[in-house]
Protein backbone atom coordinates (compact mmCIF):
# COMPACT_ATOMS: atom_id res chain seq x y z
CA UNK A 1 0.00 0.00 0.00
CA UNK A 2 1.58 3.23 -0.72
CA UNK A 3 1.65 6.21 0.92
CA UNK A 4 -0.57 9.48 -0.23
CA UNK A 5 0.93 12.10 -3.01
CA UNK A 6 0.75 15.79 -1.61
CA UNK A 7 -0.23 14.88 2.07
CA UNK A 8 -0.28 17.77 3.97
CA UNK A 9 1.40 18.37 7.37
CA UNK A 10 -1.78 18.56 10.19
CA UNK A 11 -0.94 21.74 11.01
CA UNK A 12 -2.50 22.97 7.89
CA UNK A 13 -5.66 20.94 8.42
CA UNK A 14 -6.26 21.34 12.23
CA UNK A 15 -8.31 18.37 13.70
CA UNK A 16 -8.16 16.01 10.38
CA UNK A 17 -5.83 12.86 10.86
CA UNK A 18 -5.07 10.24 8.49
CA UNK A 19 -3.89 7.67 11.30
CA UNK A 20 -2.69 8.08 14.85
CA UNK A 21 -4.68 9.07 18.00
CA UNK A 22 -8.21 10.41 17.79
CA UNK A 23 -10.36 11.60 20.81
CA UNK A 24 -14.27 10.86 20.33
CA UNK A 25 -16.21 8.15 18.48
CA UNK A 26 -16.04 8.10 14.93
CA UNK A 27 -18.52 5.78 13.04
CA UNK A 28 -18.77 5.32 9.39
CA UNK A 29 -21.84 3.58 6.80
CA UNK A 30 -19.72 1.28 5.44
CA UNK A 31 -21.04 -1.55 2.50
CA UNK A 32 -18.92 -4.85 2.64
CA UNK A 33 -18.68 -7.50 -0.43
CA UNK A 34 -17.23 -10.25 -0.44
CA UNK A 35 -14.72 -9.87 -2.95
CA UNK A 36 -14.29 -13.10 -4.04
CA UNK A 37 -17.86 -12.96 -5.48
CA UNK A 38 -17.05 -9.84 -7.03
CA UNK A 39 -14.45 -11.97 -9.31
CA UNK A 40 -16.50 -14.71 -9.76
CA UNK A 41 -19.37 -13.09 -11.22
CA UNK A 42 -17.27 -10.99 -13.83
CA UNK A 43 -16.11 -14.60 -14.93
CA UNK A 44 -20.22 -15.50 -14.94
CA UNK A 45 -19.61 -18.09 -12.34
CA UNK A 46 -22.12 -16.65 -10.37
CA UNK A 47 -25.21 -14.19 -11.11
CA UNK A 48 -24.19 -10.70 -9.98
CA UNK A 49 -27.34 -10.81 -7.78
CA UNK A 50 -25.52 -13.74 -5.63
CA UNK A 51 -22.77 -11.20 -4.53
CA UNK A 52 -22.18 -11.38 -1.09
CA UNK A 53 -22.83 -7.60 0.70
CA UNK A 54 -24.10 -6.00 3.83
CA UNK A 55 -24.14 -2.77 5.15
CA UNK A 56 -23.03 -1.74 8.55
CA UNK A 57 -22.17 0.91 11.06
CA UNK A 58 -18.42 0.61 11.60
CA UNK A 59 -16.27 2.26 14.24
CA UNK A 60 -13.40 3.96 13.01
CA UNK A 61 -10.22 3.38 15.50
CA UNK A 62 -7.12 5.24 14.20
CA UNK A 63 -4.85 3.36 16.43
CA UNK A 64 -6.08 -0.25 14.71
CA UNK A 65 -3.95 -1.04 11.46
CA UNK A 66 -6.42 -3.34 10.19
CA UNK A 67 -9.88 -3.99 10.04
CA UNK A 68 -12.04 -6.60 12.16
CA UNK A 69 -15.21 -8.27 11.19
CA UNK A 70 -17.41 -10.25 13.56
CA UNK A 71 -17.56 -13.75 12.95
CA UNK A 72 -21.41 -13.12 12.37
CA UNK A 73 -20.75 -10.72 9.38
CA UNK A 74 -17.83 -12.92 7.95
CA UNK A 75 -20.88 -15.25 7.56
CA UNK A 76 -23.28 -13.42 6.25
CA UNK A 77 -20.37 -12.23 3.49
CA UNK A 78 -19.82 -16.12 3.28
CA UNK A 79 -16.33 -15.31 3.03
CA UNK A 80 -13.64 -18.08 3.93
CA UNK A 81 -10.80 -18.44 6.69
CA UNK A 82 -7.58 -18.30 5.12
CA UNK A 83 -5.42 -18.81 8.33
CA UNK A 84 -4.38 -16.74 10.94
CA UNK A 85 -2.40 -13.85 12.83
CA UNK A 86 -1.07 -12.91 15.86
CA UNK A 87 -2.97 -9.10 17.30
CA UNK A 88 -1.69 -7.33 20.06
CA UNK A 89 -4.85 -5.53 21.66
CA UNK A 90 -3.56 -2.01 23.40
CA UNK A 91 -3.58 -3.67 26.78
CA UNK A 92 -0.59 -5.75 25.65
CA UNK A 93 -2.77 -9.27 25.69
CA UNK A 94 -1.63 -11.71 22.49
CA UNK A 95 -3.70 -13.91 20.69
CA UNK A 96 -4.58 -15.49 17.17
CA UNK A 97 -7.16 -14.92 15.76
CA UNK A 98 -8.69 -16.00 12.12
CA UNK A 99 -7.87 -13.89 8.73
CA UNK A 100 -10.70 -13.68 6.19
CA UNK A 101 -10.76 -13.79 2.20
CA UNK A 102 -10.53 -10.46 0.46
CA UNK A 103 -13.53 -8.06 1.32
CA UNK A 104 -14.29 -4.35 -0.57
CA UNK A 105 -15.31 -1.77 1.94
CA UNK A 106 -16.72 1.06 0.22
CA UNK A 107 -16.92 3.78 2.14
CA UNK A 108 -18.33 7.77 1.09
CA UNK A 109 -17.99 6.24 -2.48
CA UNK A 110 -14.50 4.69 -2.11
CA UNK A 111 -13.20 1.54 -1.87
CA UNK A 112 -10.39 -0.58 -1.16
CA UNK A 113 -9.98 -4.63 -1.07
CA UNK A 114 -7.85 -6.49 2.53
CA UNK A 115 -8.24 -9.11 4.36
CA UNK A 116 -9.77 -8.44 7.67
CA UNK A 117 -9.32 -10.13 11.26
CA UNK A 118 -11.96 -12.00 12.56
CA UNK A 119 -12.61 -10.02 16.20
CA UNK A 120 -15.05 -7.96 18.06
CA UNK A 121 -18.75 -7.77 18.20
CA UNK A 122 -19.19 -4.84 15.45
CA UNK A 123 -16.80 -3.93 12.22
CA UNK A 124 -13.41 -1.93 12.69
CA UNK A 125 -12.13 0.50 10.24
CA UNK A 126 -8.26 0.78 10.90
CA UNK A 127 -5.86 2.13 9.20
CA UNK A 128 -5.02 0.30 6.02
CA UNK A 129 -8.97 0.66 5.24
CA UNK A 130 -8.16 4.48 6.07
CA UNK A 131 -5.36 4.57 3.34
CA UNK A 132 -7.00 2.53 0.47
CA UNK A 133 -10.17 5.41 0.83
CA UNK A 134 -7.76 8.19 1.41
CA UNK A 135 -9.81 9.08 3.85
CA UNK A 136 -9.22 11.34 6.79
CA UNK A 137 -10.17 11.56 10.24
CA UNK A 138 -12.27 14.69 11.22
CA UNK A 139 -11.85 14.45 14.90
CA UNK A 140 -13.76 17.34 15.66
CA UNK A 141 -17.05 16.81 13.76
CA UNK A 142 -16.66 12.70 14.59
CA UNK A 143 -16.58 12.13 10.86
CA UNK A 144 -14.18 10.78 8.20
CA UNK A 145 -13.81 13.05 4.66
CA UNK A 146 -12.10 12.70 1.84
CA UNK A 147 -7.98 13.90 1.85
CA UNK A 148 -8.42 16.98 1.52
CA UNK A 149 -5.20 17.19 -1.12
CA UNK A 150 -7.23 14.83 -3.22
CA UNK A 151 -11.23 15.67 -2.62
CA UNK A 152 -11.88 13.89 -5.58
CA UNK A 153 -10.92 10.52 -5.48
CA UNK A 154 -8.18 8.87 -4.03
CA UNK A 155 -4.46 9.66 -4.73
CA UNK A 156 -1.53 7.38 -4.25
CA UNK A 157 2.50 7.47 -4.85
CA UNK A 158 3.67 4.19 -6.15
Amino acid sequence: MGKLVGTQPRSRYPGLIQAGECMGEIRADVTLVNAIDEGNARRGIISPADIHQCQVSALVDTGAVQACVPADVVKRLGTEVTGKRVVTYADGRSEAVDVTEPIRFIILGRDTVEAALVLGDEVLIGQLTLEGTDLWADCKGQRLVPNPAHPDEPVFRV
